[in-house]
């Protein structure tokens, strides 16, 4: 018999306030995103009760994991769904603390620089 050994929870939070208070961000689904894409045991969709997400006020998204599960997956994920939803160019994953992630905008100070080569 194997025993799986319990990992203590982790917890990381996302904190997507920015953009989507600038309404180009859709929480919804990037939660059904991360709900669809999470790996629990080499599967996807399969989260059960070893990960766990949950809203925390406006703006603001926690995962709990009781399964090893690392914070570089999360950002992996989150710069995924930006991708594929074509906000990859505008926003960036930003670590803002030991278990927390921010998307902030990219500084956009380059204005007319590219049409100076013509």
């Amino acid at each position: 018999k194997k025993s799986v050994a319990k990992v203590a929870p982790q917890k990381f939070v996302i904190d997507y306030s920015g953009p989507a208070n600038d309404k180009i961000f859709d929480a919804a689904a990037y939660e059904k995103f991360l709900v669809d894409h999470i790996k629990v045991q080499g599967k996807t969709g399969q989260l059960g009760d070893d990960v766990k997400l949950q809203r925390e006020g406006s703006g603001k998204l926690s995962v709990t994991s009781t399964i090893p599960f690392s914070k570089r997956y999360l950002k992996y994920l989150t710069k995924r769904f930006l991708k594929r939803n074509q906000m990859r160019e505008w926003l960036r994953v930003v670590a803002t603390g030991k278990n927390e992630y921010s998307l902030k905008f990219f500084n956009l100070s380059f204005e007319g620089e590219g049409e100076a080569d013509e």
